[in-house]
């Protein structure tokens, strides 16, 4: 029977990874693998077990390098362009190709675009030979035991080409890790069957998998197992036998099933649990049989992060290689963040440069976002000692994609819609050179982006209650003195979601006060919160009186999972949101959807590619129709120059 561990050692990053670099250390475990022969042909990227010495010399014979004419250069003395010299083939002279050996006797070749045949016999030339021109000497490149490349070197094509020019078939090279994931949790089902409400799919195992290859090693994944700690102790158990890691996905932390800390400690030693990071607070660095057992949090998040910090640099310590650092670069951070002080926190982030000046956009942080790894670039990391990063402040951003592809990053920063999607789609495919970041954080929100120099665009749909005009007065109010261009993407319809059938007879705004109603808002400064607070007004209705009115969203999407998943009965959003998640669509409004673009950006490459889709792409209009609840009658319009 095993009892769980109700407490985590929460240990401080460095001090977690000391501890178990000691540890590992200590049991003359985590370093270098024992060496196996391949051929060189599948070598690449590999690293060598052994110094490789050449075998041969390269070239090994004296070869011709230049289509020509071989010649002793002492018999060549005197030649010129007014006294030609004539000699005789082939007492004097052989013709050659390139690659071919030196005939004995001869030590220099003559460029045949130098060479004049007078006769079948007899040719002539103009200047004489220096010894040894245009002839590779035995050695020249490669000399037989010289050193090709050095033990724990990963090889590269050329270092393949080097050793086989040295006469080498094979190389000795480190073993690559093999490394058993064992999914746990009897929530999981297997990629390709359909959930049933409680299920999760098997996810962490192909992303830990893809990691490990990705690493160098070999990846095993097991069977799932079930939240029993007996079954989950043998498989342990059986996985050791023929892998050198071992990592248990989920059950790290300190819940009523979480079986996986005591259960290393009853096969072998448990060095830290818990590490002072956000996300992936309860990892867990043990050792069983002499080899290396590591728990990972099941959130995707937080598995990805320890991954990175706990097993990649050991994977590549097996192999022989460094933990190579990753490409940072230092951007301003777009708007304030808040963190837990005495945590050390990976915030997730976008990056994309702005007028000269690289901008980092934080997106979703819950560890169990698992598409705020998809669409981050990089991590910044927040000291512990930290309660949050300022807006503006410089930060450092350890990158996920090449740092050169930033350059070609258009910035959107505003109010969320699903045609926002199609259109980085329709940029990439178009442009593979380019992408699109989006970063939902409101039309009010996405201007006052532009006002600090943040975005190259902002999408908006700001209505103004007096006028019925949107986002031109906003414009004006929040970026005066500024040229800002205004382009209609769409004209689309907002309405309130509700379940299929309706079972709660929602007919509009007013049903929002039922105490049976639950509503799920949009956040402060979103265009959607200000139409929301706009019907609210008018019916004379107190926010406070509305059911989960604080219950926030960032996107139209995400008002529709809500609605899906029970958290709440109804929430305003676009038609195509309901029509993705098959909600019914009560109709409020029909809103001009409009992107913002500054003035000094408007005739960039950038933008205008983006703009060509939007004024000339067909596809792409019909694809934006195809979502439902769009009208592209006006896309691509420039509503005005402000």
């Amino acid at each position: 029977m095993y009892k769980q561990k109700k407490y985590l050692d929460n240990q401080p990053l460095a001090d977690a990874i000391r501890k178990y670099d000691d540890a590992l250390r200590a049991a003359a475990i985590g370093g270098p693998l024992p060496g196996e022969r391949i051929s060189v042909s599948e070598a690449l990227g590999r690293v060598t077990a052994e110094a490789v010495i050449a075998k041969i010399s390269s070239p090994f014979y004296h070869s011709v390098a230049m289509d020509g004419v071989a010649v002793r250069f002492l018999d060549t003395f005197g030649a010129s362009e007014t006294r030609p010299k004539r000699l005789r083939v082939p007492e004097h002279a052989v013709f050659v190709d390139t690659g071919d050996p030196m005939p004995d006797g001869y030590d220099a070749v003559i460029m045949i675009e130098d060479v004049e045949k007078t006769s079948e016999d007899e040719i002539e030339i103009l200047r004489p030979a220096a010894p040894w021109q245009h002839v590779r000497l035995v050695g020249e490149d490669i000399v037989a035991t010289e050193l090709i490349i050095p033990e724990n070197h990963a090889v590269r094509p050329a270092d393949m080409a080097a050793m086989i020019a040295s006469g080498r078939t094979s190389v000795m090279v480190r073993r690559r890790p093999r490394v058993a994931v064992i999914p746990t949790g009897t929530e999981l089902i297997e990629p390709g069957r359909i959930p049933e409400k409680g299920d999760i799919i098997d996810f962490n195992s192909t992303m830990l998998s893809a990691m490990v290859s990705e690493c160098g090693g070999i990846a095993a994944k097991q069977r799932i197992i079930k939240d029993d700690a007996e079954l989950l102790r043998r498989t342990i158990l059986d996985s050791l036998a023929g892998s050198d890691l071992v990592l248990v996905n989920a059950g790290s932390s300190a819940g009523r099933e979480d079986f996986t800390s005591d259960v290393i400690a009853g096969l072998g030693q448990v060095i830290v649990h818990g590490v002072n990071i956000k996300p992936g607070k309860p990892v867990i660095l043990g050792i069983v049989q002499g080899k290396p057992v590591i728990g990972i949090p099941g959130y995707p998040v937080s598995a990805a992060l320890t991954f990175n910090l706990f097993v990649k640099p050991l994977l590549h310590a097996m192999q022989g290689r460094t933990d190579p650092p990753p490409e940072t670069l230092t951007a301003k951070l777009s708007r304030q963040v808040a963190s837990t002080l005495g945590v050390e926190e990976f915030l997730r982030v976008k990056v994309g440069s702005v007028s000269g000046n690289l901008i980092a956009t934080p997106v979703t942080r819950g560890a169990g976002m698992l598409m705020s790894l998809v669409r981050a670039d990089g991590v910044v990391r927040i000291p512990a000692g930290n309660e949050g990063i300022a807006a503006g402040h410089a930060v450092c951003v350890e990158l996920f994609r090449p740092g050169h592809e930033i350059a070609n990053t258009i910035v959107c920063i505003g109010s969320h819609d699903n045609a926002l999607d199609v259109l980085a789609n329709a940029l990439k495919k178009k442009h593979p050179e380019m992408s699109l970041s989006s970063a939902h954080v409101g039309s009010m929100g996405g201007l006052l982006a532009i006002q600090r120099g943040e975005a190259h665009m902002a999408g908006t749909h700001l209505l103004d209650e007096e006028t019925g005009e949107y986002n031109v007065s906003s414009i004006k109010k929040l970026l005066p003195g500024r040229k800002t261009v205004l382009v209609n993407l769409v004209y689309r319809e907002q309405g309130l979601l509700v379940p299929a059938g309706n079972p709660k007879g929602i007919k509009g705004f007013k049903d929002l006060t039922r105490e049976d109603v639950v509503f799920v808002n949009r956040q402060a400064g979103a265009g959607t919160r200000l139409l929301t607070e706009l019907h609210l007004k008018k019916l004379g209705i107190d926010p406070s009186n509305v059911k989960g009115y604080h219950h926030e969203e960032f996107t139209h999407m995400a008002v529709a999972a809500a609605v899906v998943s029970g958290a709440a009965d109804t929430g305003l959003a676009v038609l195509s949101a309901a029509r993705a998640l098959e909600l019914d669509f009560i109709l409020v409004a029909k809103e001009r959807y409009d992107l913002a673009i500054p003035g000094e950006f408007f005739d960039t490459p950038l933008l205008q590619a983006v703009l060509a889709i939007i004024g000339e792409g067909r596809a792409f209009r019909e694809q934006i129709v195809s979502l439902g609840g769009y009208d592209v009658s006006e896309m691509g319009k420039i509503i005005g120059v402000y």
